[in-house]
């Protein structure tokens, strides 16, 4: 695939607003995680959630799109001199040639539910302020970044579930090839609602502890909140060396089943594999790789069998979503971004809450963050329904353009 540059990038979860937080966090090996108090939920889990305190409101003229999941990105979009970086770029290429493609699997449902509870009590209608166009649909969280964002390009939203914001990056790379636009806005976001939490819960999946990936005594997942972006552009040899260039991009589409990935991880397998032939570079390559880790037992014992089937048991790897939570629709995203991180301060970072390694994994799992620098990164989310997606990110010094 033709390399993109991620000339700006930024991204907001339970560790905190903006890149230093996640630096700090994820080199130190910390959780954002806490019991759940969400709303009026009454679960006994945890969740990685951003304190309503820090998000903020969206602008007047934008307020049909005004929801938590909107609020969300507004408030990672704010960090890190991201916007900035977006005006800039759409000075210089004009707002129609950058793309925006964002990644979200619950939107702004949390709205939908909370106008459910001020029906009409005659007729059962919603309430009239009530704007789903705006708020709970799909497309809802592209529409208010590209107009937030002044852009006037192709803009869509992926929801694949827990991919959809890692195959955002795939969609750019093919848009910008085949000319459509020249530039493009890659990210998503998802924020904690009713259906989410007692979704999972009413499936036994929820963790009673904070999750703990590949742990012998994992016990589910720990939902977490969070959105992230990323301004991608061309790559080029003039690149300072530790710049982060996107590289390599794999998908698959398995079907084994709605919610349990393929017992072999077929289909994590093959987009690990795609990843590495679209980079043209062999599994020895990956200096870290930031797995997918549920902390469900399937999830991870398919992911643990398709990594050791192709990278053996000496390529360091780990699960972040200890530290955020599982993110959903957001994961993608967040978790590629930490990738980033990874290369550009030279560090692979651990699992935080995992204690003890399920004996029955074979590959080189990191418990703790490792002052250790890589040159190029892997970044897995597989979703419901075997939608997966892998993605490899390298410092520009290592890459021939």
């Amino acid at each position: 695939m033709q390399p993109l540059v991620l000339s700006r990038y930024t991204l907001t979860t339970s560790l905190g607003a903006g890149l230093s937080d996640h630096v700090r966090a994820l080199a130190g090996n910390r959780s954002g995680l806490a019991p759940c108090g969400f709303e009026t939920v009454r679960l006994d889990t945890w969740t990685g959630q951003v304190p309503d305190a820090q998000l903020v409101e969206l602008e007047p003229a934008l307020s049909l799109f005004d929801c938590r999941n909107n609020r969300l990105a507004l408030l990672a979009s704010r960090q890190d001199g991201f916007e900035a970086a977006v005006a800039d770029a759409r000075s210089r290429y004009g707002a129609h040639r950058i793309g925006l493609f964002m990644g979200t699997s619950t939107s702004g449902i949390l709205q939908t539910e909370l106008a459910y509870r001020h029906r009409d009590a005659a007729s059962g209608a919603l309430p009239a302020n009530f704007h789903y166009a705006g708020t709970h649909n799909s497309y809802s969280l592209a529409a208010y970044m590209r107009a937030h964002l002044a852009l006037a390009g192709p803009a869509f939203t992926v929801s694949t579930a827990c991919s959809s914001s890692a195959k955002v990056f795939a969609s750019a790379a093919r848009m910008v090839a085949a000319g459509v636009c020249d530039a493009a806005v890659v990210g998503g976001a998802d924020s904690l609602c009713l259906t989410t939490l007692y979704g999972f819960g009413s499936l036994e999946l929820l963790s009673h502890e904070p999750c703990r990936p590949f742990d012998a005594q994992r016990s589910g997942i720990s939902i977490g909140e969070g959105a992230g972006f990323a301004l991608l552009e061309r790559a080029h040899a003039a690149l300072s060396d530790d710049a982060i260039v996107l590289i390599g991009a794999g998908e698959s589409s398995d079907a084994y089943h709605m919610s349990t990935p393929h017992p072999e991880g077929a289909g994590a397998r093959a987009a690990m594999a795609r990843a590495l032939a679209s980079a043209d570079i062999a599994a020895a390559d990956i200096d870290y790789l930031n797995l997918h880790g549920t902390a469900t037992r399937s999830n991870d014992a398919a992911e643990e069998r398709a990594v050791y089937e192709l990278f053996g048991a000496s390529t360091p790897c780990s699960s972040t979503k200890g530290a955020t939570g599982h993110l959903l629709g957001a994961g993608g995203i967040v978790e590629a971004l930490v990738c980033a991180l990874a290369l550009r301060e030279g560090f692979m970072p651990g699992s935080p809450n995992t204690r003890q390694l399920d004996p029955a994994m074979r590959v080189r799992y990191l418990l703790e963050s490792a002052a250790h620098a890589p040159a190029r990164a892997m970044s897995n989310s597989f979703g419901f329904g075997g939608s997966n997606c892998s993605l490899i990110f390298a410092r520009a010094g290592v890459c021939a353009f």
